[in-house]
């Protein structure tokens, strides 16, 4: 804290002289009683009385003015002090990539910023100006009793020896037990947030009873440790008090010792025992504000370890201004993971020439979104290099690179304020035709004309209080009025109906030529009209071309093509129908005839799902077979501990469930929606009853499927 304090040098000077003032006339004090029993009272000599007290209440009235004076310049100080170091700790965390959020959870940070802040305002206020007064008032005191009486000031000294040993030998157990308080306290905050954030994931699966039962854990521990860190700081504060008491008994035997021994006046033992009262109160004091100091240590080296933490991208020293891009984008040899044993991208190059349209696609966790982080230089390539216009990035000035791209995720994130501060969050200077021009390009403008605050409206909850449609076309309108030349898309429309999925899609299309677009996506309907599809498979680009040569190719892309399609969904994405077709390329259905697949096309009903909607849960009886027409599921398992596991993500195309049109045994796994969806599902009971009718079409299921278990 005094490093701190030294940067402001002037009020730091204005504190200590004012200090040193107070102090020394509390020390001063109380020596007068030696001058006014021995020359005064004594001797009953009124002029010494009046010129002793006189020099007593000038001293005061200086002491007074100088302890407004320190007392204001230490305010002052504490403030800017505080207020550097909360504004330093915001920045940094302002320039930290994902690796640092991934390190530091939201209660981790939040917890710095409000009781470890809040302890260190403490001792900049309090705890340290108090201690330095206190120190100061022990070393000018233990001065002036030595020049009052010297043996007996060394029998003090030795006495007060053993009231700081107490102290010293706590110290260690209480910064351990001020430090897993607060990391208690972190963990309970982080429980808080969990709860909050994922209140309908909790209400969805009832797992109320798990949580608290968490929470009376993390409660039960805050107990637990708040009880030893207070039992362990008051040892800290009655250990002294103890001795001190000690050493009054001790003072008073041998100082009445030496007065009966004609070395020390009445008016001097007085004169002693005041001022040694008052250092034993001020070293008894400095023990009382060292539980304070441990906890403002522990909660300094917890920031610190914040400060400490480099950000993963950094500026080179002079950066390069990203000039109009004329070029493109490029990837070279890029290899990344975001960890050291395993890599997401392995050796990926590609090209995008300026103003094109092009698509990333491939299976779920093929690499194609981070391959986007990486050009939008949320991460930087482990080896290789990403370039915008022949320029490596990692040598762009980030401010000039965010000016010239816009980047639109699937988690979309608004601030609470109104909408139209968080459309012009990337174009403040934006008039209200390009506003409602951009809202418009993201099919939102009608929705939010009829709320009755309009572009007014506030947003709460970080956009829970939209749904996720809107707040996805919101964050699309939000990029498209910033007219970027560079827009990153990552699974933009996977929130959408299909009404406004197509709609969003074709203002899309229209920034062909105007901006470069790069749309990362799993529904290969939407990228038909692109440029160019790079289509990834194990963190590698297996094929690239436009739709036409990709399916002549007859590789992945036409795999990935035959299992999205054969579905005719509703404008309202409310009712799907199945092609025959399509049912025959599925596996268990192979040998079946065209006619009784149209009749098993007919035995599927249209559901529709939400964010966290469980398709089915493991345990539960197995009585549907399920096609995902639209959206991404998570598989889920329950592990020996009681703790869900993510198995398997499902996508578009993809079907769960085929085994309980024979069997109808319990579910193995979970399947749980990860946004909006739609499946068509076929029950048992009508599988059943239609075999009963072609037993041919129950053998050649019953067939393929006992090949495959």
């Amino acid at each position: 804290m005094m490093r701190h304090f030294a940067r402001h040098k002037p009020l730091l000077v204005f504190f200590l002289i004012g200090l040193l003032f107070e102090v020394a006339y509390a020390v001063g004090a109380p020596v007068s009683l030696k001058y006014l029993v021995d020359e005064a009272f004594g001797p009953k000599d009124v002029q010494a009385f009046y010129l002793i007290f006189s020099l007593l209440l000038c001293g005061g009235l200086l002491s007074l003015a100088a302890g407004l004076v320190g007392e204001y310049a230490l305010n002052k100080l504490s403030g800017r002090v505080v207020q550097k170091l909360r504004s330093d700790l915001y920045v940094h965390i302002q320039k930290q990539s994902a690796p640092f959020f991934q390190r530091f959870r939201v209660g981790d940070i939040v917890a710095r910023f409000s009781s470890d802040m809040a302890s260190v305002e403490r001792v900049a206020t309090f705890s340290l100006p108090f201690f330095l007064k206190e120190a100061l008032s022990v070393a000018l005191g233990l001065a002036m009793l030595i020049s009052l009486e010297w043996k007996l000031t060394l029998v003090m000294v030795f006495g007060s020896l053993l009231m700081m040993a107490g102290p010293r030998l706590l110290q260690g157990r209480a910064e351990s037990a001020n430090l897993r308080y607060k990391e208690a306290q972190e963990r309970f905050t982080n429980l808080i947030d969990e709860t909050v954030k994922g209140h309908r994931t909790v209400h969805a699966y009832h797992r109320q009873s798990l949580l608290l039962e968490r929470a009376r854990s993390h409660i039960q521990s805050l107990l637990t440790l708040g009880l030893k860190m207070h039992v362990t700081n008051s040892l800290l504060e009655r250990l002294p008090l103890t001795v001190l008491l000690l050493l009054n008994g001790a003072m008073i035997g041998f100082g009445g010792y030496l007065i009966f021994q004609d070395q020390l006046s009445i008016g001097g033992f007085m004169a002693f025992f005041t001022l040694f009262m008052n250092v034993g109160q001020a070293a008894s004091n400095l023990t009382l504000v060292i539980p304070g100091l441990i906890d403002s240590g522990s909660s300094f080296k917890r920031i610190a370890e914040v400060l400490d933490y480099e950000p993963d991208l950094r500026e080179v020293e002079r950066p390069i201004e990203l000039p109009p891009i004329v070029e493109g984008l490029t990837m070279d040899e890029v290899t990344f993971g975001y960890t050291e044993d395993s890599d997401q991208l392995k050796a990926v190059s590609l090209r995008i020439p300026v103003g094109s349209y092009a698509a990333f696609v491939g299976p779920s966790g093929s690499g194609k979104s981070t391959a986007l982080q990486l050009l939008a230089r949320f991460y930087d390539p482990r080896q290789g290099t990403v370039s915008i216009d022949r320029r490596n990035l990692r040598d762009v000035s980030e401010a000039s690179l965010r000016q010239r791209t816009a980047v639109v995720t699937q988690e979309s994130f608004l601030f609470n304020t109104t909408i139209r501060d968080n459309l012009l969050l990337g174009r403040p200077d934006a008039n209200e035709t390009e506003i409602v021009e951009a809202a418009k390009l993201a099919h939102i403008h009608d929705t939010i004309a009829a709320w009755p605050g309009g572009y007014d409206t506030p947003v709460h909850h970080e956009g829970a209080s939209l749904s996720g449609g809107q707040r996805q076309r919101v964050s699309i309108a939000r990029a498209l009025l910033k007219k970027p030349e560079v827009l990153l898309l990552d699974e933009v429309t996977s929130a959408l109906d299909p009404g406004s999925e197509a709609g969003v899609n074709d203002s899309i299309r229209r920034l062909r030529g105007s901006a470069t677009v790069v749309s990362v996506t799993h529904r290969l309907d939407s990228v038909v009209q692109a440029d160019l599809i790079f289509v990834f498979q194990d963190g590698r680009v297996v094929e690239a071309g436009t739709h036409e040569e990709l399916l002549r190719r007859g590789g992945l892309y036409r795999e990935m093509w035959n299992k999205q399609h054969g579905f005719v969904l509703s404008q309202d994405g409310l009712h799907v129908s199945v092609d025959a077709d399509r049912l025959a390329q599925l596996p268990f259905f192979k040998g079946v005839e065209s006619e009784q697949l149209r009749e098993l096309a007919d035995l599927f009903a249209t559901e529709t799902l939400q964010e966290g909607d469980s398709v089915v849960r493991e345990g539960d009886s197995g009585d549907k077979f399920y096609l995902i027409v639209r959206g991404k599921f998570e598989v889920v398992k329950r592990g020996s501990d009681g703790e869900d596991r993510r198995v398997a993500v499902l996508q578009d195309g993809d079907h769960f469930g085929e085994i309980a049109l024979l069997k109808g045994i319990p579910r193995t796994a979970t399947v749980r929606a990860l946004g909006p969806a739609v499946v068509i599902s076929m029950r048992r009971d009508a599988f059943l009853a239609l075999t009963a009718k072609s037993p041919h079409i129950l053998q050649a299921v019953e067939q393929t499927l006992r090949a495959r278990l």
